[in-house]
């Protein structure tokens, strides 16, 4: 079964030559050329990807991702910015897409980035353990499911590589920068904040008080520590 994409994008032109680009690709194509009719159709399970305009009539790319990360949906985003937008792409990216592309930009990039996040999100490098636990927190890695107290938790994908590069990496001092390229797979990136804002989400799910973590700790000017047992940590960011 092919791959299905959706494009939100109200720009016919760029609508015409995306949709005959990705099925020349192999993939299934859908699209809407407004935010609102874009959110709608983004929450579907069998989405394998969303390409989506930050600019949008109706609801904008921004309020779109965050709509779905806060949602728990997990399905990778790229989001398509105008040229000087820094801020919303950085923004983007901070509230959970997975990329962003600027225009005017060639379709073989486009369809480079695609194939690089797909790959990226289903899982690269397995995780050491399928499953982990620690504290009242158990994590399925293969299934993409974790509970609290035996509760579901809504991990977003980005979470879960996350938890994965902690646990094969306990106790080890973990650079915002390292964290960047390994989980987000960027040499150069916008803003170590994006870490920082990512770990504070993670910690609000996962620790029973977020403020004083007793997982995952942060080194003053270095970085982040996960370590399962021992006394709680700070939970402040620089």
């Amino acid at each position: 079964m092919s791959d299905r994409i959706l494009v939100v994008e109200d720009d016919a032109s760029i609508v015409t030559g995306l949709r005959s680009a990705l099925a020349a690709e192999g993939y299934e194509v859908d699209v809407a050329t407004d935010g609102r009719r874009g959110y709608e159709k983004a929450q579907a399970k069998d989405l394998a990807l969303v390409v989506l305009d930050i600019m949008l009539p109706g609801m904008s790319g921004l309020e779109i991702t965050k709509k779905l990360r806060d949602a728990g949906r997990s399905t990778p985003i790229i989001l398509l910015t105008a040229r000087g937008e820094e801020s919303d792409r950085v923004l983007g990216l901070e509230l959970g897409a997975d990329d962003y592309l600027t225009k005017p930009f060639s379709v073989r990039e486009l369809l480079a980035r695609i194939k690089t996040v797909l790959r990226r999100t289903r899982g690269g490098r397995p995780p050491v353990r399928t499953q982990f636990e620690f504290g009242d927190v158990a994590v399925d890695f293969k299934r993409q499911r974790a509970t609290k107290g035996g509760r579901d938790l809504e991990l977003s994908a980005r979470e879960f590589r996350i938890l994965a590069y902690f646990v094969e990496h306990q106790g080890e001092m973990l650079s915002r920068e390292q964290l960047l390229n390994e989980i987000w797979g960027y040499d150069v990136y916008p803003t170590t904040r994006t870490v920082d804002n990512h770990i504070a989400r993670l910690r609000k799910k996962v620790e029973d008080e977020p403020d004083t973590p007793r997982f995952i700790k942060t080194q003053r000017g270095a970085g982040y520590v996960f370590e399962v047992g021992g006394p709680a940590g700070r939970g402040d960011e620089e």
